[in-house]
């Protein structure tokens, strides 16, 4: 593979990944995406599940793995064997951060527990994403990102009253919790750099769902009030919601603030809306939410999406399209912004995926390249890390350890 000049603000931190599906590689992608060098540990042969998952498929190759797996280098390892875990040892000696995503316990069970690893590396940190975390009652239970949306109260406000809770369409329990891992991790790097030491940063997916939960804990703790769930509104914030167009497409518009919903109405041909009482203030105009929804609903119908919005930017008032794929894709402001990006791969060719976020000023991330082939770096990171010479890693991989 061509080298790429990394310029990330993570360059020259070392990770090892180790686990698979979505939680804990998608903190790898992320820490790789802001210029660290990832070395992803997969098991020879089958490799990470993700290679094979996504409905879609290019002549039968993931398109997810080119996503989750960029900018990592791919060394096949047996971890069950102990020729494996001492070479997994040996790379960690060295490392700055492991993620691993294994159930608890199976890092301690094959020696690689983090308290074996401080012993020859103080200032490893051990990045741990699991189902429940590492402690607990359900702790050693296997966990995946759909269980922990619905035990962490997401699954149950989504969709609406009068029917079964959806999934949100997207793995978003295991990114979430994948992002925690990530900032966790660089949270525990400064402290490395005071303290000198490592330490463990360990995020269930159950944490990850619960923290972005708004105030529907303490709600429920004051008063015992249950969030339920409301379809495409927020209760009591109108006019907030998805609108019909007149050809067939949805618009959404956020016109709750006084001074905004002004705007709106005069918008729409009827300043006598903000002046009247039903609607003039924030308050009023949430007692009053369904039928100023219908009011709004009735307006957007009567245009066609390309003349609605440019006259609701016109107004200032927030609104946008409800975009699939394709309008993301075609949209320039994601393009300009790198959002939407192009990557060149040898195995898939040309492909458009998601740029990296957060964008930095000075020491910006990038998607230097996709998701590697199977074990595509194995002798590259064995001779580099190790020093192990053509002969010992045509031994390994004849012994089935690579």
């Amino acid at each position: 593979m061509t080298h790429i000049p990394n310029s990330g603000a993570l360059a020259g931190i070392r990770v090892i990944e180790m686990g698979s599906f979505i939680a804990g590689p998608f903190c790898g992608q992320l820490l790789a995406d802001l210029g660290a060098d990832v070395v992803k540990i997969e098991p020879p042969d089958s490799g990470d599940v993700m290679r094979q998952w996504g409905a879609v498929q290019l002549d039968g190759k993931s398109l997810w793995w080119p996503v989750i797996a960029r900018n990592k280098r791919s060394l096949t390892l047996d971890l069950r064997t102990g020729r494996g875990q001492e070479i997994a040892r040996a790379l960690l000696l060295e490392a700055d951060i492991l993620v691993e995503n294994f159930r608890p316990g199976t890092l301690e069970k094959w020696g690689l527990g983090p308290d074996d690893l401080w012993a020859t590396n103080p200032g490893l940190i051990v990045a741990r994403v699991s189902g429940f975390g590492q402690t607990g009652p359900y702790s050693r239970d296997v966990g995946f990102g759909a269980i922990a949306e619905a035990m962490g109260g997401l699954r149950a406000l989504a969709g609406f009253p009068d029917r079964p809770p959806p999934r949100a369409g997207l793995s978003i329990g295991d990114s979430l919790a994948g992002t925690f891992a990530a900032l966790g991790t660089v949270a525990a790097l400064e402290a490395r750099r005071r303290t000198g030491k490592g330490q463990v940063v360990d995020v269930g997916i159950t944490d990850a769902v619960l923290a972005v939960q708004e105030s529907v804990l303490s709600e429920y703790g004051a008063t015992g009030s249950l969030r339920q769930r409301t379809g495409t509104r927020l209760p009591g914030i109108a006019p907030s919601n998805l609108y019909p167009t007149r050809d067939g497409q949805w618009v959404i518009i956020g016109g709750n603030g006084d001074a905004i919903f002004k705007r709106l109405a005069e918008a729409m041909g009827r300043p006598d809306l903000a002046a009247d009482p039903r609607y003039a203030t924030h308050r009023a105009r949430g007692a009053h939410q369904e039928e100023l929804d219908d009011l709004v609903a009735a307006w957007t119908q009567t245009l066609p999406l390309d003349e609605l919005l440019p006259l609701l930017k016109r107004a200032a008032v927030p609104a946008g399209p409800l975009n699939d794929a394709a309008g993301i894709v075609e949209d320039p402001h994601f393009r300009e912004r790198g959002a939407v990006v192009e990557v060149e791969s040898e195995e898939y060719g040309r492909l458009t995926m998601q740029g990296v976020t957060p964008r930095l000023s000075e020491t910006p991330g990038a998607v230097r390249w996709a998701g590697p082939s199977l074990g595509g770096h194995t002798r590259e990171v064995l001779s580099e890390r190790l020093g192990l010479s053509p002969a010992e890693i045509d031994q390994l991989q004849d012994d089935g350890v690579i």
